[in-house]
C-alpha cells in the first residue's frame, strides 16, 4: 500500500504533514527553484526506474544558484534522499518527484539575500501528463515567453510559472491542449512545460537556449535517441510560420515525455497525425525510461533494488 511522504526541514514525515507558513518567503515572493524528476514504472520487472537523477540534481543546484539559494546537503545525499523517498512512498507506477529550494524565512521585503533557504522533495503518482498515444494540439499563446534578463529563462523559477500558466489557460479555455510561447523576438521559445522540436526534411530542429528556452534534460535525451536512429538535429531560431509548414512536431519534458502535435493554430502538422520520425522516436524513449533498452541503462536508477531505506 502506497505511504504519500515528503522529505522536509531534514526529516521523512507524511506528505500532508509537509507544511509551510503563510508568512514564507516563496510563498509570498516565488524565490523558489524546482525540479521535476520522472519515475517510470515496469510491470514486467518489478521496478521503479527513476530518470536521469543525477543530471537532474544537477540542475537543481545549478538553478538555486542563480536565485542564491544554498542547498544544504552534497549531490550523493540528495541523491540518497530521492531513491529513499520513492522507496518509502512505495508506489507502483509512474510517479513525479519534485525537489523545491525555496527562501524559508518568514520575512516581508523582496529580495534573495539575507535570507534563509531549505530545501524539501515530495512524490505523488502521475500518469500522462498529454496525451502521448493520441497527440495534441496547440496554439501560439498571446503571451510572450519571459526574458533571460527578466526573470532567468533557463531555471525552473517558481515565481516564473504564471508566466507558463497563463499562456496553458488562454489555450485550453480557446479549445487547445497546450500553448507554444514566443520570445521577445518572435522567435519559438517553447511549451508551458515543455520544449519543443520541429522536424523538416527529416532534421529535427530545436530553438537555442538564447531564445529564452529552459535547458532541457528531456530533450537532450530524445535528441540522443533520435541520434543513435540516425536522425541529424541542430539548434537553431525557428519562426513561427515555420511551426505550419513542419513535416512534424512533437514537444518534451520531464511530464510530458514525447508527445506529437497534431496541429498548431488548428493548421494540420503534416496530415495531422503523429508522423513516422516521432512515433519511432517515442516508441524508443518509452523503451529507454522503463529500462528495457541496455544501452541506455545509465540514465536510470532503480528503486526498488538493493540496499533497504535509511533509518
Amino acid at each position: 500500500m502506497p505511504t504519500p511522504t515528503a522529505y522536509f526541514q531534514g526529516n521523512f514525515v507524511p506528505l500532508e504533514d509537509a507544511k509551510i507558513p503563510v508568512t514564507t518567503h516563496a510563498f509570498l515572493y516565488g524565490t523558489a527553484v524546482f525540479e521535476g524528476v520522472r519515475g517510470n514504472w515496469n510491470a514486467d520487472t518489478g521496478e521503479l526506474y527513476i530518470f536521469r537523477l543525477e543530471e537532474h540534481i544537477k540542475r537543481f543546484r545549478q538553478n538555486a544558484k542563480i536565485l542564491r539559494i544554498e542547498i544544504s546537503a552534497t549531490d550523493e545525499e540528495l541523491t540518497r534522499i530521492v531513491i529513499d523517498l520513492a522507496r518509502r512512498s512505495d508506489y507502483r507506477e509512474d510517479v513525479y518527484i519534485r525537489p523545491i529550494a525555496y527562501k524559508s524565512q518568514s520575512v516581508i521585503g523582496p529580495r534573495l539575500h539575507n535570507v534563509t533557504d531549505d530545501f524539501l522533495f515530495f512524490e505523488i503518482p502521475l500518469g500522462n501528463y498529454l496525451d502521448s498515444d493520441a497527440g495534441i494540439t496547440c496554439a501560439v499563446s498571446s503571451w510572450r515567453r519571459v526574458d533571460d534578463n527578466m526573470i532567468p529563462a533557463r531555471a525552473k523559477v517558481n515565481g516564473l510559472y504564471v508566466n507558463n500558466s497563463l499562456a496553458k489557460t488562454e489555450a485550453q479555455l480557446n479549445g487547445f491542449d497546450e500553448a507554444i510561447l514566443l520570445n521577445q523576438d518572435g522567435h519559438v521559445s517553447e511549451g508551458s512545460g515543455e520544449n519543443i522540436v520541429i522536424i523538416r526534411r527529416g532534421q529535427l530542429i530545436t530553438p537555442p537556449p538564447a531564445d529564452n528556452v529552459l535547458e532541457g534534460i528531456t530533450l537532450e535525451t530524445a535528441l540522443t535517441v533520435a541520434k543513435d536512429l540516425g536522425y541529424e538535429s541542430v539548434s537553431r531560431s525557428i519562426d513561427r510560420t515555420e511551426l505550419y509548414i513542419a513535416d512534424e512536431i512533437f514537444m518534451t519534458g520531464t511530464a510530458a515525455h514525447v508527445t506529437p502535435v497534431l496541429s498548431v493554430d488548428r493548421v494540420p502538422v503534416g496530415d495531422g497525425k503523429a508522423g513516422p520520425i516521432t512515433t519511432q522516436l517515442q516508441r524508443a524513449y518509452f523503451d529507454a525510461i522503463t529500462g528495457k533498452l541496455p544501452q541506455y541503462r545509465q540514465w536510470l536508477s532503480p528503486v526498488f533494488a538493493g540496499a533497504p531505506v535509511q533509518a
